[in-house]
């Protein structure tokens, strides 16, 4: 009697997109290796997104289990927002965990894997069902960061935990921060796409020169709000950002002009402007593009992002008060002098991938 085919159940945090950039290449190499693999997908991004992303057939659901912390822009977080919801998440726990668990039942998949809900996990293993975490960072971690304060921390943070440490295995991806209170964790390596060189098609689309630097502008799935149209002209320099309407400024262009995968426009071009999240970095490092970021403060992930891409590829700090004013010139300059290294090498998907079959 012919085998059904393995059923995958993944859980993607909608926190921004770096969660989505960590999982699809995984993705969809397993899709390309498994050919008949019966991918369930529960995320609350829009399918006709994942649909350009994820290169096989899926079942979507639109919902999130965990929401991270609360954000008020792509830099600043929302602690007392964040807390509120966090005691009402974790009010009637193993309820909540139960009603979560019956879900993953009628679905009955042969393996959960989550970036990053820890409710998922408990679920899962309330369930029976065998599950796997992946990701550069944990809830429990930037929870007690911004509320350990706050009254039932403890509780809360240690319900976070013994979830995380219920799956099989929790894939710390590279660059990462430590998690030292996790028991199951398996270094995993990079994960993130490599684009298409394609600057001299983007050149003759936009009418640049060949000597022109292009900077794209990209805060990830939370967007920050910039005045480029308020910004001077720096002779020789283009910015491509991803809004599609209201720009006046004659050296900004939209993505949308360009008509192609994200990927490949960050590939083509010389500079990244971005804050610390593990999507852009990670991509930038794969691509070999250099990066000048704007800190988010206070983001306990942030110095370890930072640290990876110093190491490994080439990075520059610019104040909130120079972004908003589009003094970036000097900046610019001074990270394209740094030296050039070898663009990354996205380890973590192979390991991941062969990892997961194992336990399909």
């Amino acid at each position: 009697m012919k085998q059904p085919p393995a059923h995958l159940f993944v859980d993607i945090s909608s926190h921004g997109f770096g969660h989505i950039g960590q999982t699809v290449p995984v993705l969809n190499a397993l899709l390309q290796n498994i050919p008949d693999l019966r991918l369930t997908l529960r995320c609350a991004a829009p399918r006709p997104f994942l649909e350009t992303l994820i290169a096989g057939e899926f079942t979507h659901l639109c919902t999130a289990t965990d929401f991270g912390m609360h954000m008020a822009s792509a830099v600043a977080v929302l602690p007392e927002a964040s807390a509120r919801d966090y005691i009402n998440f974790h009010h009637n726990w193993d309820e909540r965990v139960a009603q979560e668990s019956a879900v993953l039942s009628k679905i009955a998949p042969d393996l959960v894997l989550s970036n990053v809900s820890y409710l998922t996990l408990a679920a899962a293993r309330h369930a029976g069902i065998p599950s796997l975490a992946m990701c550069s960072l944990n809830w429990a971690d930037i929870f007690w960061h911004y509320c350990a304060d706050i009254p039932g921390a403890v509780q809360i943070h240690t319900q976070i935990l013994n979830a995380y440490n219920s799956a099989a295995l929790f894939l710390r991806l590279q660059p990462a921060m430590p998690m030292p209170n996790l028991t199951n964790l398996h270094d995993a390596g990079t994960v993130a796409q490599k684009g298409r060189l394609r600057r001299s098609e983007i050149n003759a689309r936009l009418g640049l020169a060949h000597t022109d630097l292009l900077v794209l502008i990209s805060m990830g799935g939370m967007q920050l709000q910039l005045p480029v149209n308020d910004w001077p002209r720096i002779p020789g320099v283009r910015w491509i950002v991803k809004q599609s309407s209201g720009i006046t400024h004659p050296d900004v262009f939209a993505q949308a002009t360009l008509d192609m995968p994200y990927i490949d426009i960050l590939r083509s071009c010389d500079v990244l402007l971005t804050k610390p999240g593990y999507g852009n970095f990670a991509e930038a490092g794969v691509n070999g593009v250099p990066v000048l970021y704007v800190s988010r403060v206070d983001w306990p992930e942030e110095e370890y992002l930072v640290a990876w891409m110093q190491q490994h590829g080439r990075c520059q700090e610019i104040q909130h008060e120079q972004l908003e004013r589009g003094e970036l010139n000097a900046a610019i300059q001074t990270l394209l002098n740094q030296a050039p290294k070898p663009p990354i090498l996205p380890d973590g998907i192979t390991c991941i991938t062969e990892i997961v079959a194992q336990y399909l």
